[in-house]
């Protein structure tokens, strides 16, 4: 049998896509079950297969990259496209979002009371803990570039130290805002603007958890020696993540904090 040697990784088969599949299919049955019958048998076990095919399909492709040394110069250049065309399909969903949040407030019914923020719905100050998360949430984009331009460097000490308060950084901007979710004056079922405020703000928290779990996948990766000035796009995936994380909030805070309120 001839072999033809090529810079292509063609993977072998895997049962995680699959496994995850049938995770993400329990998981929505679930929380349709508990929303309605308050059974969660099914949600806690949908969860438990998503984690468990995380852990387990993260491990083979860090494998194949970092020990089979699979992902040649041509292999990471299509992770990158991948990685591209995955963040522009979340500015769609965002943007979608947006557009049903400025559909309502640019002229919003009589049903609301013709005014925006409706009638009867006290929004949250912004100035307060929006304004504190949107510090942390700018300071934890700094503090990415600077793992960034560390690992780049070879400064493995100062990538750790960035990379270690990014995670951190992270985590914070969830606690403020489950703080805030626990104290806010109106509930998703609202009018509208609950539910373009929660729908939103709740999509970007998802976000942001995502982006910690990945930036904390690499932080271990880091300390394992796993990533090189010239072989690190596990960590510029995620960062890449992050900012696009950054820049939502933004919009999020101007329009939906500032001027929606």
């Amino acid at each position: 049998m001839q072999h033809y040697y090529h810079p292509y990784h063609l993977v072998d088969p895997s049962p995680w896509p699959y496994i995850g599949s049938c995770g993400a299919f329990f998981t929505t049955v679930g929380a349709v079950m508990y929303f309605h019958y308050s059974q969660s048998w099914i949600l806690i076990l949908g969860l438990i297969t998503l984690i468990f095919t995380m852990v387990v399909w993260w491990r083979d492709v860090i494998r194949e990259s970092t020990f089979q040394g699979h992902h040649t110069f041509i292999v990471k250049q299509g992770l990158k496209y991948g990685m591209i065309l995955f963040i522009l399909s979340e500015v769609c969903l965002f943007f979608s979002l947006f557009w049903a949040f400025f559909h309502s407030s640019l002229a919003p019914t009589i049903e609301v009371g013709a005014v925006w923020p409706p009638r009867g719905v006290n929004p949250l100050n912004p100035w307060s803990v929006p304004l504190l998360n949107t510090a942390v949430l700018l300071s934890s984009g700094a503090t990415v570039t600077w793992a960034h331009h560390a690992i780049i460097s070879g400064n493995r000490k100062d990538a750790i130290a960035g990379l270690f308060l990014t995670v951190l950084l992270g985590i914070g901007f969830t606690g403020l805002q489950a703080m805030e979710y626990y104290e806010a004056p109106f509930t998703i079922s609202d009018s509208v603007y609950g539910s373009t405020f929660f729908l939103t703000t709740g999509a970007h928290g998802g976000h942001v958890l995502i982006g910690s779990t990945f930036l904390l996948v690499c932080l271990f990766r880091l300390i394992s020696h796993q990533f090189t000035r010239h072989h690190h796009f596990g960590f510029e995936a995620a960062a890449w993540y992050w900012h696009f994380v950054d820049v939502v909030w933004l919009f999020l805070f101007i329009f939906m904090y500032w001027w929606g309120s």
